[in-house]
């Protein structure tokens, strides 16, 4: 049986290469239309993996934040953060600060950490001129597409992300961890199967392992989730990556990922799962006042590149603690 014929009626439009679309009049009160529909709209969100509702006219935060946060119950603050965000309120973001000339490739929000968030909420204030748009693909066909021995290596080692925290770039450690505090971060750490370093010149170095492939906590289905390309060296634009490396070395990258038996990840896999990635990708251009719900689990999402003025506020909720088919080891400090 359908997941959205256990919910009320809403007429969705689905369409090729083009995420599932339910257009609505404009209603008086939008955080209530959408407490009102919540069951209904999770449900297509379930069966279809993304679903954009358009025509609620979101204009501003305070309206935008108050629809997110009667969908997701409570929105969930963000922890371990790759790049510090702007706060709106709690649990409220803007979009990730990527440059408008680079696209975010696709991956699947915090699948580094233990609980995860698994519904994503984007409301778009400032449609931009051209492009930009948030282009989601199916994680179960991602993997299905991947070829079969890539996909049963990271099935049964996992992968490594490894992060090295300093003063210049990505997040600090206060906005990934909460706190500046050293034995905070240390507990945390321990709490969540982290491993960490502290170096002679005070930064943090960390490093996690993690599942590839979980099953969806609903359909049981095996999906392709982590972000394995995106946080990978080789996903950087060359001269970026390149200034890095000769600034921090190649052991000291503010982020990279690996194998989970620890060895490296060349550059032709990760183009690889990015070609994949596009193959299967769907896109559906901003308009101002829309909404886009998105099922973490099943659901990879990016960002293209744009021009113009861009406003996409971000929430997350439904946090879970995916089932692991690659266990995490305990953390340890080295």
């Amino acid at each position: 049986m359908p997941f959205s014929s256990l919910a009320s009626p809403l007429d969705v439009e689905l369409r090729p290469d083009k995420p599932a679309l339910l257009r609505v009049d404009p209603p008086d009160d939008a955080p209530r239309w959408a407490a009102e529909h919540r069951e209904a709209l999770r449900a297509h969100v379930t069966e279809h993996g993304a679903l954009v509702v358009r025509g609620l006219g979101l204009r501003d935060t305070g309206q935008a934040g108050a629809v997110l946060a009667r969908l997701a119950g409570e929105l969930m603050p963000e922890l371990e953060a790759f790049a510090p965000r702007e706060a709106h309120g709690p649990g409220l973001y803007a979009s990730t600060p990527w440059p408008a000339n680079q696209p975010m490739c696709m991956h699947h929000e915090l699948s580094y950490r233990l609980e995860v968030p698994g519904l994503m909420l984007f409301a778009c204030l400032t449609a931009p001129g051209q492009g930009g748009a948030t282009a989601v693909a199916d994680a179960e066909e991602v993997l299905q597409a991947l070829p079969g021995g890539l996909t049963e290596r990271f099935e049964r080692d996992g992968w490594i992300l490894t992060r090295t925290y300093n003063d210049e770039i990505g997040a600090s450690l206060t906005e990934s961890f909460g706190t500046a505090d050293r034995a905070g971060i240390e507990r945390y750490c321990r709490a969540n199967a982290i491993d960490f370093t502290w170096q002679p010149d005070g930064s943090l170095r960390t490093e996690q392992r993690r599942s590839a492939v979980v099953r969806h906590p609903v359909t049981g289905r095996r999906c392709w989730f982590n972000q394995i390309a995106f946080l990978n060296e080789w996903t950087l634009a060359p001269e970026v990556r390149e200034y890095l490396v000769d600034v921090y070395g190649a052991d000291g990258l503010p982020f990279n990922t690996r194998h989970g038996d620890g060895t490296p990840i060349g550059e032709d896999i990760v183009q690889l799962i990015n070609s994949t990635y596009e193959a299967h990708a769907r896109r559906e251009p901003w308009q101002a006042g829309d909404l886009l719900l998105v099922d973490n689990i099943r659901t990879a999402h990016s960002r293209e590149v744009f021009t113009g003025e861009r406003q996409v506020l971000v929430g997350m909720g439904e946090p879970l603690r995916p089932a692991d088919e690659c266990p995490a080891t305990e953390a340890s400090e080295r």
